[in-house]
């Protein structure tokens, strides 16, 4: 066991866990910031996705250790009211089915926009590659992100 001092979405947080264990169960047992999901374990559907130092990685394959002494964010920290541009896209466009992959979705969506304010088709395509929704909301999910880059 050891300590680590996380900023999670803006807050410093301290957990005493093996360092070997992955940020994701970090986040949902130790913190209680259940909004990103597990779904495969394997970093292969994104449901897990988070932002480290602005960049979309998946959460079930980084360990706490490589985790510490960077920014994280959640769906949680995205925005305080739901108004970021890409939920608000999320929301108008009704993308969500059963919702399960969303936040994963939306956090990738959200790094994809940071880097890249006027992404084509392909480059929506290739940033989201890798994001499974099992609903096949994938029309949507495209709509929503060309809206929330118009926003």
């Amino acid at each position: 066991m050891a300590t680590f001092t996380l900023k999670i979405n803006g807050t410093e947080r301290q957990v005493d866990v093996d360092p070997s264990t992955p940020i994701l169960w970090v986040l949902r047992d130790h913190l209680k910031l259940t909004g990103t999901k597990y779904g495969c374990g394997i970093a292969q559907c994104g449901a897990c996705t988070i932002h480290l130092n602005g960049n979309a990685v998946r959460s079930c394959q980084l360990p706490v250790s490589a985790a510490a002494d960077n920014e994280i964010t959640t769906i949680e920290g995205l925005s305080e009211n739901g108004d970021h541009p890409v939920q608000q896209a999320w929301l108008e466009l009704d993308v969500p089915q059963c919702g399960y992959c969303q936040a994963g979705q939306i956090m990738n969506a959200a790094a994809l926009l940071e880097r890249n304010p006027s992404p084509s088709d392909e480059d929506i395509e290739s940033a989201m590659n890798g994001n499974i929704c099992r609903c096949g909301t994938y029309i949507r999910i495209k709509k929503a992100i060309k809206k929330a880059a118009n926003a």
